[in-house]
């Protein structure tokens, strides 16, 4: 007992509630459209007992190869069948806090500098967390970087599990390309620190680096983890899926999280503050910049800068970075917390222990507060088109149905099959040429109307407020069925 009572020294209390304080944060409503479909994809596939190659939900696509990796979407729906929304919010927060304390692993320094960085990488990430497959990457992307960092800094063998997480990976999502990204950065930033390094290392030059046998066996690792890619129900053809996702230019035209950030947004601002910290540690340390260091925020910066959900991954990548050059210009003038407590400390001793359970409560009521609403009601009441749903359900207006992009995911799940979607959120099944067909008819472009009579559309669900909606309301062939303030339905009057 006495031996637990001294346990929480002052470094495991401070790393105790930084942890407690990210899985809090990250503890949120699940309020992005895109969970509706991928869960009636997993519900599809455990009722189905198959995983279907090919898309079913949608009325314009169907048959149509859909190389979406679909592991986390049965597993996803598994915890959504057991446990409900609260379920699925809380698996957002273990996989946010999972993947920074993998991250926190590798992060070196004063126990106060790497606080302060992990802090940051956490605000800088948020912005991107979703209840969606892509967080399994974030969560890898970390798994990855204590891999890389471990077998730089100390040779270790795990990185022969490459391999496996990849498959694991590419099965899950794919996203699986980050880990190829990050073994680069590794592969380049080493072979320079190695044609760079002195005969003999110094003092302002502390980083290993790799031997060229080490960055052999990294290539060979690496070249069988590419071939592992294959390990699928698509085979080679998942090889080319990232390059096709990232193709598709309506991507950054018309969906936010594919656009370049905007920095007007002050959601944005945690990743310019980390950004200028980095250049100012690496500028005013008294050491020698490690080129894998250089190369790892080099490549995340220019991601973040090319979209806005990259953002995420480089607060969660490069904070090891921001506390190794911050500890070597300021942590040699902050104070070093006690490793250890003495029976000589009996009131520190206490309030070690009061203090981690006054957060544990704190944090034990936010979550609480976070969750209570999920107990009763679906998340997203207030921007989705739930009466206009229940309106469909109950007078089955005849389809094939035109959608708003925006709500395709949670049409799929509340009207499919009866209703299969125009569009949603999987826009690597949907191609460019697509996507800007779309986007033609809801600005009510050249040829509108002959796009949806192509596409044999004789009901439309869109917002209310949007350019479509007006232009139908002043067409004589269509008719308004149902308005409220968040969604219009239309019919052809010919039906």
């Amino acid at each position: 007992m006495k031996r637990l009572l001294y346990w929480l020294t002052t470094p495991r209390l401070l790393t105790a509630i930084l942890f407690m304080a990210i899985f809090t944060m990250a503890v949120r409503v699940p309020a992005d459209t895109d969970t509706w479909w991928h869960l009636r994809s997993g519900q599809y596939i455990v009722e189905n007992q198959t995983i279907y190659t090919t898309d079913p939900f949608s009325h314009t696509q169907t048959g149509r190869e859909w190389m979406y990796p679909k592991l986390a979407q049965v597993l996803g729906y598994g915890l959504f069948a057991g446990t409900g929304w609260m379920g699925v919010s809380l698996g957002l927060a273990a996989l946010v806090t999972v993947a920074f304390a993998l991250v926190w692993r590798v992060t070196p320094g004063n126990l106060y500098l790497r606080v302060f960085a992990t802090i940051l990488g956490v605000l800088t990430s948020a912005l991107t967390w979703v209840a969606r497959p892509q967080m399994i990457s974030f969560a890898l992307a970390g798994l990855v970087l204590l891999l890389l960092e471990r077998y730089k800094r100390a040779g270790s063998r795990w990185i022969y599990s490459l391999p496996i997480i990849v498959i694991l990976w590419v099965n899950m999502h794919g996203g699986y390309a980050i880990a190829f990204m990050l073994v680069g950065a590794y592969l380049v930033g080493e072979t320079l620190n190695r044609l760079t390094r002195p005969r003999a290392d110094t003092v302002d030059r502390p980083d290993p680096a790799l031997s060229w046998r080490q960055l052999g066996l990294l290539v060979g690792i690496a070249a069988v983890s590419f071939i592992a890619v294959a390990i699928n129900p698509h085979g080679w053809q998942m090889w080319l899926y990232p390059f096709q996702t990232v193709g598709i230019g309506a991507l950054r035209d018309f969906i936010q999280e594919w656009r370049s950030p905007d920095f007007h947004a002050s959601m944005t601002w945690p990743f310019v503050i980390m950004l200028l910290l980095m250049v100012v540690a690496m500028g005013s340390a008294s050491r020698y910049v490690d080129w894998t260091d250089l190369a790892l925020v080099s490549l995340w910066t220019v991601w973040s800068l090319f979209a806005v959900r990259n953002v995420g991954l480089f607060g969660l990548l490069t904070v090891p970075v921001l506390a190794r050059y911050a500890d070597a210009a300021a942590g040699a003038y902050l104070p070093v917390p006690g490793k250890s407590l003495t029976r000589r400390q009996p009131a520190l001793i206490y309030l070690n222990w009061l203090l981690l359970a006054a957060v544990m409560l704190a944090a034990t009521l936010q979550i609480g507060s976070a969750l209570w609403p999920l107990a009763t009601t679906e998340p997203g009441q207030e921007n989705l088109p739930v009466a206009a749903v229940q309106f469909i359900r109950e007078n089955r207006p005849p389809g094939p149905m035109f959608n708003s992009y925006n709500w395709g995911g949670y049409l799929i799940y509340k009207l499919w099959p009866d209703y299969p979607v125009y569009i949603d959120g999987r826009t690597d099944l949907y191609d460019n040429a697509f996507i800007r067909r779309y986007l033609n008819v809801m600005l009510a472009g050249e040829g509108w109307e002959q796009t949806l009579a192509e596409d044999g559309v004789n009901l439309v669900i869109i917002e209310k407020g949007s350019v479509l909606a007006k232009f139908l309301k002043r067409q004589p062939g269509w008719q308004e069925i149902y308005g409220d303030e968040i969604a219009v339905i239309y019919v052809r009057k010919s039906i």
